[in-house]
């Protein structure tokens, strides 16, 4: 597909660039930044125990938005060389050809810019963690050339607002914070699996690396291991957080859509497994919604 697909002979060539830089945050595409909003929520509700102050949700929350937008931008500058070539992204403006490379970067740093700008009016110790996120951010989408665990390493990148959102609060990462992380890390990959199924055959046949690849015939095998361990993770969560019977609750719907990612992924048709991808985002949300009731809906203390 050329830039000529983005024309229409009564756009403004400038409602034409927003147009495609849109196009190139996902911005038409939330799924991406709902998967990153509900574990940096689970982090500022656990840390707060209950509704964090407004300013600092506010802040992580548009933070959330830019980052993921900027980490959009900058992977597919990376994957620049790769992206033609994969049936679901030959379509990407950087893809075509519709955006430059310099474009993009120029977009990366907007972006990140403004998400400092943000991390700024928080103390100093989320500040000087901002830095180790964009340094995950920045880095991730050249993993795919070099191993077979970028999704790994997306889920350092996507719940590294847990420990900030405890360090935003608290002043400090406790243990539950650095166990919510690890949680989300396992999460992550898994989700990102799914994904990574979708594009397998695209994938091998470039030379691109993923956990898809690398666990092979055994991949839903593996992502039961991985679902597993996720929700052992947030048991111990639960149990080191002291979390009451909403909580469990929101685990155990959390469990029964997993269940169903795998009943509708089971045969790894393209489309079945990205429906389970998306699907993640039910799972982050019922996650959320059981720590939001047991704070909102606890007994006042006597």
């Amino acid at each position: 597909m050329s830039y000529e697909r983005f024309q229409s002979p009564a756009a403004s060539p400038w409602k034409t660039r927003l147009s495609l830089y849109w196009q190139l945050v996902r911005g038409d595409r939330p799924i991406g930044w709902l998967l990153l909003l509900w574990p940096t929520w689970w982090g500022l509700w656990l840390a707060a125990k209950g509704v964090p102050p407004l300013w600092t949700l506010f802040v992580f929350s548009a933070g959330v938005w830019l980052t993921r937008s900027a980490g959009c931008v900058i992977n597919d500058y990376a994957d620049r060389w790769l992206d033609p070539h994969v049936e679901r992204t030959r379509n990407r403006p950087l893809a075509t050809g519709a955006v430059r490379g310099r474009e993009a970067l120029a977009l990366f740093a907007v972006l990140m810019l403004a998400a400092f700008a943000l991390v700024l009016t928080l103390n100093r110790l989320t500040v000087l963690m901002s830095f180790i996120g964009v340094v995950l951010a920045a880095s991730y989408p050249y993993l795919k050339r070099y191993t077979h665990l970028p999704q790994v390493y997306l889920g350092l990148a996507f719940g590294w607002g847990i420990p900030m959102a405890f360090a935003a609060v608290q002043g400090e990462v406790p243990a539950v914070g650095w166990l919510l992380y690890v949680a989300n890390i396992v999460w992550s990959t898994a989700y990102d699996t799914w994904y990574a199924m979708v594009d397998r055959e695209d994938d091998l046949r470039m030379g691109s690396k993923s956990t898809a690849i690398l666990f092979g015939e055994m991949d839903l095998i593996a992502q039961g291991v991985l679902y597993a361990l996720f929700f052992v993770a947030l048991a111990f969560v639960g149990q080191r957080a002291a979390m009451g019977a909403y909580y469990w609750i929101g685990l155990a719907v959390a469990v029964v859509l997993v269940a169903y990612e795998f009943r509708i992924a089971r045969r790894r048709e393209r489309a079945a497994c990205f429906r389970a991808f998306l699907h993640n985002h039910w799972v982050g949300l019922a996650i959320f919604a059981g720590i939001a009731a047991d704070f909102a809906l606890r007994a006042p203390a006597a």
